[in-house]
């Protein structure tokens, strides 16, 4: 496995890397096993110059070879005063990858060189580079249309770069345009030529969308050595897609393609090396993409309920992906279950029946709940009772005045009760807070933050990282159904969370606070989601604590947990509004203690020992 990331990845539009996410990415391909990282052309720009200086001291690498990209010496020059090779040598990589002119057409034309001179300038940079104590790779630029043209020459490329020390001829399919029954026979004749003397290796663009399944039909005549990029990313319409045709070749094929246990690896990897790039990985990716084993269906859902494999072709988790079940107005009762199950949330027949209802009315309205997973976990927490009320918004107003300059204001006033125990505990208070910001939404959201930031301090941990706007009803022009997007984030875990509605203001006030929302359950129920123990702090929202039988289910899967409502059986203490925990104390039929509704009951002992401390004292 060759990646070129670095190189070709990086020619595609709308995509750039400094020299330190270059480094990072190259850590990250090296932590997947790659056999070659290509790390760019030195000499090319001061980016690629610094890269190959830092990497000599700077990149710990234990798997991977980096290598650094060229050309063969220029027509007619020599190659102990060619720039381009003495760059190479400089940059002290252990191994080289040059590109050779292999087809009549681009040697004559493109050149405006002798085809005698064309494999000459393959056979002296070769054994220049050899010479050097390089290992020499050579990709052999516009190989299948040159074969189609002049399969004489092509070969002769090929002869001139083996019997000067290549150790790999890796055949370019540089347009893009071949299609995998013509690459399997060419590769096949190609392997019969060589017999041998190097490895034969496959590089494809995606211009008919077959890059992979040409690498395969590639290695399937014979190729041992594939180049690709994680993601596909390429210029044009992209490379062979790394992330795709790796795990088909070693989970299909039976080919090892990584070291032991990396393969699992790949679709952390993956989204890392996209969130370096800022370019998102896409969803429907095969093996890595967010909805590689997503099911919606209700039909699928429940055949899954039942047989894992019934529609996944692979198990999830040997790519390091994983099931995911996506809630809509699709779903039927095995799938609220399953999502219930997977989150944690303990839910009887009737509020599955109410979140289906919910479900089927709020995307009527324009909701999509498949991208907010934030807001389908608080619509079925809500509806299983159990997310406190942090804060109470009373009402809010924003004014916008364009001012004498010519310049826009705007300012939000928010209403907001809030207190130690919860909005209507004990101890609850009206704040009313003003504030400007860059535009509606921003100053509502620093208003509020305010206002309940007193009683509430963790809201000051969650950000905005996102926020998107869509239009519905296109024929209603101004007036239209709008829906918004609202990402954030904690610096550990990113949620995103919906609105809806006519009025953009209230669809993104709708997002925002559902996003305020479930930050703050982040912080409150550590092990649900990710966040250390000794960050949950009592007296923020309406919490109630009660001793209750061990066969009570929570939705936390912390056994640890003395706070949380939970799934695991055999915890004692939960928490959560006081109604629903009565109502669930009541059913077991084993209370010890219950907390009176609203009103705020804890323990010390069991405080202490979900802080990790000792029980007495």
């Amino acid at each position: 496995m060759f990646d070129t990331t670095l190189r070709d990845g990086l020619q595609v539009e709308g995509v750039t890397a400094t020299v330190d996410d270059k480094l990072k990415i190259a850590q990250q391909l090296d932590l997947l096993g790659v056999h070659f990282i290509e790390g760019g052309w030195p000499g090319a720009n001061p980016k690629d110059i610094e890269f190959f200086a830092r990497a000599r001291t700077e990149l710990d690498l234990s798997a991977s070879t980096l290598v650094a990209f060229g050309s063969t010496r220029r027509p007619r020059g020599k190659v102990d005063d060619d720039a381009t090779l003495r760059n190479l040598i400089e940059a002290e990589t252990p191994a080289v990858c040059i590109v050779a002119k292999s087809s009549e057409f681009q040697v004559t034309q493109a050149l405006q060189t002798t085809l005698d001179e064309g494999a000459a300038m393959i056979a002296d940079s070769v054994r220049f580079l050899h010479g050097e104590g390089r290992q020499v790779l050579v990709d052999l630029e516009h190989f299948f249309d040159g074969y189609l043209e002049n399969p004489e020459f092509s070969l002769r490329s090929i002869e001139a770069a083996v019997v000067n020390g290549a150790t790999h001829l890796v055949l370019c399919d540089t347009n893009g345009g071949t299609l995998p029954h013509e690459i399997g026979r060419i590769v096949g004749d190609v392997v019969a030529h060589v017999q041998g003397d190097a490895t034969v290796g496959i590089h494809c663009h995606d211009d008919t969308g077959c890059a992979v399944a040409n690498s395969i039909a590639a290695v399937q005549a014979g190729a041992r050595h594939v180049q690709g990029t994680l993601n596909g990313l390429g210029e044009r319409t992209g490379n062979t897609n790394l992330s795709t045709v790796i795990p088909n070749l070693q989970l299909k094929l039976g080919l090892r393609c990584l070291p032991d246990d990396r393969i699992e690896r790949l679709t952390p990897v993956s989204h890392h090396v996209a969130e370096i790039l800022n370019r998102a990985v896409n969803p429907q990716a095969p093996y890595v993409g967010s909805s590689a084993f997503a099911h919606k269906a209700g039909l699928h859902v429940s055949a899954i309920a039942r047989a894992k494999d019934a529609y996944e072709h692979v198990t999830p988790e040997a790519v390091g992906n994983g099931t995911r079940f996506v809630v809509s107005e699709m779903a039927g009762r095995a799938t609220i279950q399953m999502k219930a199950d997977e989150l944690g949330i303990e839910l009887d027949g009737a509020a599955i029946g109410s979140i289906i209802d919910d479900l089927k009315r709020l995307e009527h309205e324009g909701y999509h709940f498949e991208a907010a997973d934030a807001s389908l976990e608080l619509l079925m927490r809500r509806a299983a009772g159990i997310v406190p009320d942090f804060f109470r918004v009373e009402s809010m107003r924003v004014i916008t005045d364009e001012l004498p300059s010519g310049e826009f204001s705007t300012e939000a006033t928010v209403k907001v009760w809030v207190g130690p125990n919860g909005p209507d505990g004990e101890g609850a208070e009206r704040h009313v807070w003003v504030a400007e910001g860059n535009g509606p939404v921003n100053a509502i959201d620093t208003a509020l933050r305010k206002a309940v930031a007193r009683a509430v301090p963790d809201i000051d941990a969650i950000h905005l990282i996102d926020y998107k706007v869509r239009i519905l009803d296109g024929g209603s022009a101004t007036g239209a159904v709008t829906r918004v997007l609202v990402s954030a984030s904690d610096g550990e875990t990113d949620w995103t969370t919906i609105g809806v509605s006519a009025n953009i203001i209230e669809a993104s006030w709708r997002a925002l606070e559902d996003s305020l929302v479930y930050g703050l359950l982040h912080h409150r129920c550590p092990r649900t989601f990710g966040v250390r123990a000794d960050s949950f702090q009592l007296g923020s929202g309406r919490w109630s604590v009660a001793r209750r039988a061990p066969e009570l289910k929570r939705s936390c899967s912390d056994p640890g947990c003395s706070l949380c409502v939970g799934s695991r059986a055999g915890v004692d203490w939960g928490c959560g509004s006081s109604e629903v925990q009565s109502r669930r104390a009541d059913r077991a039929g084993s209370v010890l203690r219950i907390a009176r509704p609203r009103a705020r009951v804890v323990d010390a002992r069991s405080t202490r020992r979900h802080r990790g401390l000792p029980a007495d004292g």
